[in-house]
């Protein structure tokens, strides 16, 4: 994930234990190359700063990466979050997101912060691929998808239609809600329209993450099947 950070350009600094090798050592020099500072230290002084036991040997100070909504530009798939707690779901999306071709993902208040250590690692580096926007209104979220052009769509258990159904070629805003309450009823009247994963009747319901990663991949299927304007 540091290499990552590198070649997205975030990093400002990089600590390294003196017992890393291969990959962690590579890495570092690709940050000295590319101008970064590299402080030699102690596995103990940098087991603290991962929050993991096992060290991958190297840790990286890295800028902020979140944008304002107004630089999206003109995106053409955007995956939305509102009020998600879970950091492991939050990353797992940044990382489907990423993997499915989104233009961004967009986090409301109230949302995990993005740079939980957890929401990073299960981003899997994806954090440093795409724009995140984050700490939208919840009361402005659909609003200020639409003026970048977008078609709000809620995704919910009980949508309207399944999302193998659903119009999907236009550029689209895709709402996921909270892990527990799913999405606000005013978010969900104020959206264009409701779609559903349609699942076998003996589960109950799909993990967020897993559900965002379903609607993503399908939505990116079918607007490569079926380009605007065709």
């Amino acid at each position: 994930m540091v290499r990552e950070a590198l070649r997205a350009g975030t990093v400002v600094a990089c600590f390294v234990g003196s017992e890393a090798t291969g990959a962690a050592t590579a890495v570092a020099s690709e940050a000295e190359e590319a101008g970064v500072p590299v402080h030699a230290t102690t596995p103990s002084a940098l087991r603290p700063l991962t929050g993991t036991i096992n060290t991958q040997g190297i840790v990286a100070v890295c800028r902020f990466v979140d944008v304002p909504l107004r630089s999206l530009g003109s995106p053409s798939l955007v995956a939305v979050l509102l009020e998600g707690r879970d950091p492991g779901n939050l990353g797992s999306i940044v990382r489907s997101a990423d993997a499915a071709g989104a233009s961004a993902v967009v986090l409301t208040e109230g949302c995990v912060d993005v740079y939980n250590e957890k929401a990073v690692r299960a981003s899997a580096g994806s954090l440093f691929h795409l724009p995140i926007v984050r700490g939208v209104a919840v009361e402005d979220v659909v609003e200020g998808l639409r003026s970048l052009g977008l078609v709000v769509l809620a995704a919910s258990a009980d949508g309207e239609l399944s999302v193998f159904e659903a119009d999907r070629t236009r550029p689209s805003a895709i709402l996921f809600g909270n892990e527990a309450r799913g999405l606000p009823a005013r978010i969900r009247s104020a959206s264009d329209g409701t779609m559903r994963v349609p699942i076998h009747p003996r589960a109950e319901s799909l993990n967020l993450a897993a559900a965002a990663a379903v609607v993503l991949f399908e939505v990116s299927r079918r607007r490569e099947e079926e380009p605007p304007g065709r």
